[in-house]
């Protein structure tokens, strides 16, 4: 069995019937065959899903299937709703079902309102021809495997279907051999739906995987300031324990006492952890998302996840609640009944855990600085032009419609318009956009120059209005821009970057040198008149490819949508609002697509680094926090087992400072131990994230020494606390101490 689904797209409806809330509001909706929900095994839960009928004639079936989720937003899960019509551009349709509560699609983080016939396309996404257009790639196959066949036998079936259409179509056309063996080299990958599609798992799996681990990190320190704890509440019990111990308590008893009374605890921290999650998971889903709204992921925790947060707590609690155990029930019971310690191993076990609190909380800050200062260099980037008080606006000329042949005329109109605005120094065109995810790639060949081995060579292009360069204010390095004189009826001409003209050029000069675009449907060559610099476009973290521009308004390869490029002066709200009303004025009925600023985009291309950026740091604090208290833990509790000590050395003429000095250098001492095995685990560590990394090293000097100072000082404070208590011990007092 196979379906077919097309991508998300987000449209305007209304509801007229009384009930429904009334107004127009933003939906998301998909296209869908109709065996779609049959074939992912789907039933609807109120009313029916699509049939084959509904999927035949285009236009035909004007019939739509409602999320469980929007259901019950909007109408409350009124069972009324099956039947009611709702309003899409011009077209109205009639609601026939409702899919359950946990299917949201395939596609993972994506969640559909509607999912309408794919023989509505023309009615959803009106003036263009999907469903004739060979050439449009826009849907998406979902395929059941019938139970005897693998899926490595499926693919290998597809594969010979697929190596026999493209060797008719490599016959038919005019290839060059390069080409025609690119072509012939092409295979389809099946992957397993189980787990839906998802650009959220690819995009953000190994930042989660170093947030994973860094968590590990945070727990191992948390583990090890509870065994601190328990090792000085076993040793404040050691008289109790060798009393029973005298009076024929078994050690593996008191073991099991005290392993119940560390699970217990580590039990009620998973417990405490878990409400923490319900809160923490939504701020994830925040940071990972882009833009306003939030990605639609059930984050509440399942059976799944409590059976891990379980296991994990009781793991922990075993693993280290048992040591001080074991150490708690190993006493010799004369010094125990008079609660005295034996030998000179006291607070050998509770030192080496905070020397490894200091030692991992370091990995931590020196990962975090390296994160922060990788995102401060992102940021600092210069993208060869001013972000401030950028604005791009996408319309859509075609779902007005407006044909072919009027849209140069719309912009035309639109720029003249716009740069008529108070507060806009310029206005320009851009086919792709600047940090939208869109490129354009063509095989090019240049005047004089002759690619090694016959290679095919590539450069990046975009088709960008008159004064493109000027409104983003990008410099030009040889001859001019691209004007208002470069239109359909001159010759056509073209901007190349500093990088392509390195490359082709490096000994002469590009001006007016020819640059052919090879790509079959759109063959057509330009002349060179000007060389801008090298800007970023879409990436902050790679070097500025070979690219090439030419004129929006051109007949050749002219493209039916474009962003408008608009540098304000500032008050983009304002700006903003009367570029809303300006195209409204044009056409009522011309969408506006997306309105954002640069700032916006260039933001939201930073999502990953700002998520590692942020946890980390946070994690690192939490680390650093985890490790001074388990530090100061440590320091008291010696302070206070050594007050006999402590009066002895006052009474015999030490002074405050001297007993302040002496804690200090006990505590510096662990501190720098823990320094010294953590600064090579950190740059081992660096290393395996070294790719996440920008303008920077993982050996990073500043970065290591901002952590380790950091640490030094919270230790310092943290060693200085009992300290100074003990400096403050009456010498009378601690002579009488035991």
């Amino acid at each position: 069995m196979c379906a077919v689904q097309s991508n998300i797209s987000r449209f305007d409806v209304s509801f007229d019937e009384p009930g429904s809330g009334g107004g127009a509001e933003k939906a998301v909706g998909q296209l869908v065959s109709g065996d779609y929900f049959s074939v992912l095994g789907v039933p609807a839960v109120a009313g029916r899903e699509f049939s084959a009928e509904d999927d035949k004639v285009p236009g035909g079936r004007p019939v739509a299937v409602m999320s469980y989720r929007y259901w019950k937003r909007r109408f409350a899960l009124d069972p009324g709703v099956i039947g009611k019509t709702m309003r899409l551009n011009k077209t109205r349709f009639t609601i026939i079902g409702v899919t359950p509560p946990e299917f949201f699609g395939e596609a993972v983080g994506v969640s559909p309102d509607f999912w309408l016939p794919m023989m509505m396309q023309a009615q959803v996404i009106p003036g263009r021809s999907y469903l004739r257009d060979p050439e449009t790639l826009w849907l998406q196959i979902v395929a059941r495997l019938k139970p005897d066949i693998s899926q490595q036998q499926a693919e290998a079936g597809i594969n010979v279907e697929w190596q026999q259409t493209l060797a008719a179509q490599a016959g038919a056309e005019r290839l060059t051999p390069e080409r025609r063996r690119d072509l012939l080299d092409q295979r389809i990958a099946l992957h397993a739906g189980s787990r839906g599609v998802s650009t959220v798992r690819q995009q953000f799996s190994e930042p989660l995987l170093i947030l994973m681990a860094v968590v590990g990190l945070v727990l191992l320190i948390a583990c090890a300031n509870v065994a601190n704890l328990l090792l000085a509440r076993a040793a404040a019990r050691r008289r109790e324990i060798g009393v029973r111990l005298a009076l024929g308590a078994g050690r593996l008893q008191l073991i099991r006492q005290l392993l119940t009374e560390s699970v217990l605890l580590a039990l009620l921290g998973g417990a405490l952890g878990l409400l923490f999650a319900s809160w923490g998971s939504h701020l994830l889903l925040v940071l990972v998302s882009n833009g306003s709204t939030v990605i639609p992921l059930d984050l509440h925790p399942d059976g799944r996840v409590l059976g891990f947060t379980g296991a994990v707590s009781l793991l922990t609690g075993i693993l280290f609640g048992l040591a001080p155990a074991l150490r708690a029930t190993a006493v010799d019971l004369t010094f125990a009944i008079r609660d005295r310690q034996a030998g000179g191993r006291r607070h050998r076990l509770g030192k080496a855990l905070v020397v490894s609190q200091v030692a991992l909380s370091l990995i931590l800050l020196i990962g975090s600085g390296l994160f922060v200062r990788s995102l401060r260099n992102l940021l600092a980037v210069d993208l060869g032009y001013s972000r401030e008080g950028l604005l791009l606006i996408r319309i859509d000329p075609v779902a007005a419609g407006y044909g072919h042949s009027q849209i140069p005329g719309l912009y035309r109109q639109l720029l003249e318009r716009i740069a008529a605005i108070p507060g806009v120094r310029g206005a320009s065109l851009s086919h792709n956009g600047l940090f939208s995810g869109s490129d354009s790639v063509d095989p090019i060949s240049v005047e004089g120059y002759t690619p090694p081995n016959g290679k095919n060579l590539q450069a990046r292009y975009d088709q960008v209005g008159p004064n493109y360069f000027s409104a983003l204010g990008i410099p030009m390095l040889k001859g001019r821009e691209i004007g208002p004189e470069d239109t359909e009826n001159s010759p056509r001409v073209g901007v190349i970057n500093e990088s392509l003209a390195r490359f082709y050029f490096p000994d002469t000069d590009p001006i007016g040198k020819r640059i052919t675009d090879e790509f079959p449907s759109t063959r057509a060559d330009f002349r060179v008149v000007g060389v801008v610099r090298d800007v970023k476009n879409n990436g902050l973290r790679r070097q500025p490819p070979r690219r090439f521009y030419v004129p929006f308004f051109h007949p050749i390869g002219q493209p039916d949508t474009a962003n408008l490029v608009i540098r304000t002066a500032g008050g983009q709200q304002a700006v903003l609002a009367a570029i809303r009303r300006e195209v409204q004025a044009v056409s009522k009925d011309l969408p506006v697509l997306s309105a954002r600023t640069l700032s916006e985009l260039v933001d939201q291309s930073l999502i990953q680094e700002r998520l590692i950026t942020v946890l980390s740091s946070f994690f690192g604090a939490v680390a650093a926090l985890l490790a001074s208290i388990g530090l100061y833990g440590i320091m008291a509790y010696a302070v206070a087992r050594r007050t006999n000590e402590i009066g002895i050395r006052m009474a015999l003429g030490a002074q405050k400072g001297d007993v302040i000095r002496l804690v200090l250098q006990e505590t510096l001492l662990l501190v720098l131990s823990g320094i010294v095995l953590g600064v090579p685990a950190a740059l081992a560590a660096a290393r395996l994230v070294s790719s996440r990394l920008f303008g920077l090293t993982p050996a990073d000097p500043l970065t290591i020494t901002a952590a380790t100072l950091l640490l030094l000082a919270v230790a310092v404070l943290a060693g200085y606390l009992p300290a100074r208590r003990a400096s403050r011990v009456d010498p009378m007092v601690a002579l009488r101490y035991e």
